[in-house]
Order: C-alpha cells, then structure tokens, then sequence
C-alpha cells in the first residue's frame, strides 16, 4: 500500500513516500475500510510532524486527517452505507460508549482523538476507521472539495452555530484569514447573514478573502485590531471573534468585542497561555468559548451543505501523494489561500 508517512518529528524533511505498507484489516464488525481517493492538509498535520506533548508516534506513521473515498468493505454490523457508496470521513474518533458520546457530544468523549494524530491518517491508499466515521455524499462532488473539506468545516460550524450562536445582522471579526478553518467561518458566517470583518498580513489574501464575501477587511501588520474595529464600529465593537492564534492576538480579541461579545477559539498557533482582564470580562459579561471539531448532528448537517452546493472550500493547490512533500513545504511556508490537497488514486 502507498501512503505518505513520518518516521521522526522535525521539518517537512522527515516525510517519506512509501509503497510497501500492508493493506489494513477490518477490526470491529462496526468498521469500514476506504480505498481513498483524495486527502487533504490541516495545521494540525504540521503540529504532528513538529511533535505534540503527549502524543506518541508509531513509525511509519501515516499522516492526514480529512479525506474521501470509496467504500470497499464492511464489517458484519455495518448498515448506513454499503459498498460502493463515496463518502467523507469524519477524522474524530470517540468510543461511543461514554456519557458525553451517549448524549450526542462526541468531541467531548475522554477517549476522543484524531485521525493522523492519535492514530494513523488518511494519507494512504486504504484507510479502515468506524463505520459512524463516514457519511454519504453524491459521487459527482468535485474530489478535491470532498477530501478538504470536513475537519475545517465541522469546526468552524460548532464554534460559530453552536458555541458563538450567530445570528443574521451580528459583526463577527476572524483572524487569519487563508487557512481552512477561517476560511469556512467566513462562508458560514456569511449564509447566516452576518457582517465579516477578516484580518491577514497578506494584501492578496484579503482580496481573495474580498471575492468570497468578506464585508471588510484588516491587514493586521502593525496594527492593533481591537482598537481599529473599535473605530470602525463607533465604539461599539463586536457580536463575535474567532481566534485560533492565542497568545499573539487574545489582548486585542477581546478589546474587538462589544458588551455581551462572545469569542469562540479552536486553537492557540502562535503560543497557549493568554491573559484577560477579568474586571472588563465581568463588566461587559463576554462569553469566552472553547470549541473542537463537531459531534455527529453536526457532521451530518456539513455533509447536507456539502451536498446541497452550499458550502464548499476553495482550493489552493492538489499534488501527487508521491510529491506530498511539496504540500507540507507550501502549508509550512504559509503561502497558500485555501486548502491543499493530495491526489490518492
């Protein structure tokens, strides 16, 4: 079997295209396996190929989280797709059987991992993962935007459906703009109705981000935001921010936010640990929200988008598997707008 792996953590050096992995079995009679024809890349498969406290490698690991395929076996307990069926896969594994996976909140499950992180990825030609894992979807679906499309989706839909609760007329400000997961709040937040105000370092980003529906625009290069969406709001700031960046902007995060404001974040790319003035957290009652991927109501609601030709990510570039490599160097070196994805088949 092919597939793209890491023996060692460091740089995108470390990745090594293999074609002599054993083809992996069904281990549940829940279980399904897929023979992939598209994976794509997040931050997270850098965070991985860098090294993650607590997380262990078994080499030769195989990298990727979001992918697509085709159904090519099931176990004896399987009933909600069959063989043949082309299906997204859900890259969050949780063990069903916990209070928080019984109640419909499976990101929360204690034993909850990801896919390329706590067990071996998508990038490869056969992936075996439970059946609960996967949706559906119609085979005429552009490959590309089916591989890139669940884990960025699915959590920009929690953080701003259902931990933030946008609604139609609300501002929302999201930092980053260029990578998957800002990218699809911007097109979420955009079919709710909500006004968006995007950053980047990038002039051509912005522009791009301009093309996709983005109300206004920041390049956030020596600039503090917070003040400057303060003054393009008469002060008022505002409904929602989503940082995923941590330590470099949570200061000027919260000084973007209005009375009763909410920021949800999913990540901290530039550092973990922040600092908030709890007396202006009191004072104008913000709402700060920790979001992680989705459960499985939310996974099925981003499929019926998907499919319906509501959302679907925009796509920077698709290599070879064989030049894999190459799409960790472009992810690394932050120059791509969009996803990039990686051509399986």
């Amino acid at each position: 079997m092919r597939a793209l792996t890491i023996s060692a953590h460091g740089g995108p050096e470390q990745i090594e295209y293999r074609d002599d992995l054993p083809m992996p079995e069904l281990r549940a009679t829940t279980d399904v396996r897929i023979r992939m024809h598209a994976a794509a890349l997040n931050h997270l498969d850098l965070f991985l190929l860098r090294g993650l406290p607590g997380v262990t490698i078994t080499p030769p690991w195989i990298l990727g989280a979001d992918g697509t395929g085709v159904v090519e076996a099931v176990g004896d307990a399987v009933h909600s797709v069959a063989i043949g069926d082309t299906v997204v896969i859900n890259p969050g594994i949780s063990d069903r059987t916990c209070a928080y996976c019984l109640a419909g909140e499976q990101p929360l499950c204690p034993r909850f991992g990801l896919l390329g992180e706590h067990m071996p990825g998508t990038m490869a030609e056969y992936v075996v993962i439970p059946a609960t894992n996967v949706l559906r979807i119609p085979a005429t679906i552009d490959v590309a935007h089916a591989a890139a499309f669940t884990l960025a989706t699915l959590t920009a839909y929690r953080m701003l459906v259902t931990r933030a609760r946008l609604e139609p007329g609300e501002r929302v400000l999201i930092w980053g703009i260029g990578g998957g997961v800002a990218i699809a709040c911007l097109q979420i937040a955009k079919l709710i109705g909500a006004h968006v105000t995007v950053t980047s370092s990038s002039d051509a980003k912005l522009a791009h981000a301009r093309a996709l529906g983005a109300d206004d625009t920041i390049n956030h290069h020596d600039i503090d935001v917070g003040r400057e969406m303060r003054a393009r709001t008469d002060k008022k700031g505002v409904n929602v921010v989503v940082d995923s960046v941590g330590e470099a902007t949570w200061s000027q995060s919260l000084g973007a936010l209005g009375r009763g404001g909410r920021l949800v974040t999913c990540g901290g790319t530039s550092g973990p640990m922040v600092t908030t003035d709890v007396r202006k957290l009191f004072w104008n009652q913000w709402s700060i929200l920790g979001s992680t991927m989705g459960n499985d109501a939310e996974f099925a609601a981003v499929v019926a988008m998907l499919a319906a030709g509501q959302l679907a990510p925009p796509i920077d570039r698709v290599f070879p598997l064989s030049e894999g490599r190459a799409a960790f160097e472009r992810l690394d070196a932050g120059a791509q707008f969009g996803k990039l994805v990686v051509s399986i088949t």
